[in-house]
């Protein structure tokens, strides 16, 4: 299935990429999944997505947990805390 995928601010300045379309397999069905997908890639993808790093996710621009299931044609949006003032 093929998903969306997003990135913004300081994830997207390590990745040097702001989106990308992505062919999952069956066995990537979560946004979890999604997440531990781009880490193999490894170098900045594994840094950047890296498990324990401050991370929000969304999934098709709701912010969720990493156990929500994706759908084709979803779209998955990976970014960190925001903070105001």
């Amino acid at each position: 299935m093929q998903i969306q995928l997003r990135f913004f601010a300081s994830v997207r300045e390590a990745l040097n990429t702001s989106q990308e379309t992505l062919e999952v397999a069956g066995e990537v069905r979560t946004v979890g999944d999604v997440r531990r997908l781009l880490q193999q890639r490894g170098g900045a993808w594994a840094d950047a997505l890296a498990q324990g790093r401050a991370l929000r996710v969304a999934l098709n621009h709701q912010m969720c947990d990493e156990q929500v299931a994706i759908t084709p044609g979803c779209e998955v949006a990976f970014f960190p805390p925001v903070t105001g003032g």
